[in-house]
């Protein structure tokens, strides 16, 4: 087989990195800009409501995702992808139409449904093409764009405050800039040539996929790690804001911010360093991704802890900064270790799998803390229970065990 060119291997990623931005962008806002959205959609009377609303795009999304993984392994990956901007775009655009509770509900449950069929088939797509000792270094910058997408919609909150701009101006600007990038994608991103995937591979009917990967040990660990980790992940994106804005006092805009920067710019360097680390640490022991991610997962401990008896702002920053340094060695090693344990047909449906349990964690996630809120608990004990789970996590990633051989030096992509 002719090998792939190095400039195709990454063009592929700088294609998708876009894509990745809107993803978490459109997802994010909402909750940069929830007393803006809450002041005049007055029907969202109390936290356990907005919590819902958060879990509602959490478990539809979950639901979806292995089904959205199983179309891209059967499928155009390229197609998924352009097809669900397209359709996620166009949602969050209607969002800004919001009258009510009810359509905004609506609205995101149809953005969860939308957005599910992304993530597994770019990853899959992204692996395809780096086969080597470049996965986790292309990982990372995807996921890098996942994280300036996130401190994108952490500006949400100014945006809101603005007379001039308003929550409304920020879901239509979004919405229309993803329907406008669907066109060049389109043109330019190609699926892998099927001699770099598989000439052979199975056409596995849906239960055979399904039997073949909770058959195997390593993926059910690797699952029950990634999900564990839903709860601080999805509380960081869902519920800083509002926990640095009611602990400190401080503006919407200015909690918006930084709780999304600080922690996203430390979460670069973590991207950087876990996935140089882990593709050169792989050159030596075939678990070099499986012991970067456990690091990451135990600097999130003292993250945790820190975060929620911070004294000051400041502080609160360096801890959210510590907290994105290790997500960031975890993130970037996620999809790398599952292509270490199936095969190139069997990945975006794992990697499906795993987001239907990580995220309807996440929803839950969402709704206990609303309703923990709702019933006078203190943010920092919240943020202690998530530490605790973190603890218990680090174990069980280092109990995964992945096959195969150390990659000799000078294979690439």
């Amino acid at each position: 087989m002719r090998p792939v060119g190095k400039n195709t291997l990454w063009l592929v990623v700088f294609l998708l990195a876009p894509v990745a931005l809107l993803n978490y962008l459109d997802r994010q806002m909402l909750a940069s800009m929830k007393f803006s959205v809450m002041a005049e959609l007055v029907d969202i009377k109390s936290d356990t409501s907005w919590g819902l609303m958060l879990a509602q795009f959490k478990w539809v999304y979950a639901c979806l995702s292995p089904i959205g993984g199983y179309l891209a392994d059967r499928f155009s990956r390229r197609g998924i992808i352009c097809a669900s901007l397209v359709a996620w775009s166009a949602i969050t655009w209607w969002t800004g139409q919001a009258t009510g509770y009810a359509e905004l509900l609506t609205a995101r449950t149809l953005m969860g449904v939308s957005e599910a069929f992304y993530i597994p088939a770019a990853l899959a797509l992204i692996m395809d093409y780096h086969t080597g000792a470049t996965k986790s270094r292309a990982t990372g910058i995807h996921t890098a764009a996942i994280y300036i997408g996130v401190i994108l919609g952490g500006f949400a909150g100014f945006v809101a405050d603005a007379p001039s701009l308003g929550w409304r101006w920020a879901f239509h600007t979004a919405g229309a800039l993803g329907v406008l990038y669907a066109l060049p994608l389109f043109l330019l991103l190609r699926d892998a040539p099927r001699a770099v995937v598989s000439e052979t591979a199975p056409q596995n009917s849906p239960l055979s996929a399904l039997r073949q990967l909770l058959g195997n040990p390593s993926f059910l660990l690797l699952t029950a790690y990634f999900a564990l980790a839903a709860w601080p992940g999805w509380m960081m994106k869902d519920w800083m804001p509002a926990m640095l804005k009611s602990q400190f006092e401080i503006s919407q805009g200015r909690a918006g911010v930084s709780a999304g920067l600080y922690v996203n710019l430390a979460g670069f360097v973590g991207l950087f360093l876990g996935g140089l680390w882990a593709d050169r640490l792989v050159r030596k022991t075939v678990r070099a991704r499986v012991l970067v991610s456990a690091v990451g997962m135990a600097l999130i401990i003292p993250a945790l802890f820190g975060l929620g008896y911070a004294p000051t702002l400041t502080v609160a920053i360096c801890f959210l900064a510590l907290f994105g340094l290790g997500f960031g060695l975890f993130d970037c090693n996620n999809m790398p270790i599952l292509s270490q344990l199936v095969r190139p047909e069997l990945r975006a449906t794992g990697y499906g799998l795993m987001n239907f349990v990580s995220v309807s964690l996440g929803g839950f996630a969402d709704i206990g803390v609303g309703k923990l809120r709702d019933a006078g608990v203190a943010f920092p004990v919240i943020l202690s229970l998530a530490a605790c789970l973190v603890i218990a996590n680090v174990f069980l990633v280092l109990q995964i065990r992945p096959q195969g051989e150390p990659i000799p030096e000078g294979v690439r992509g």
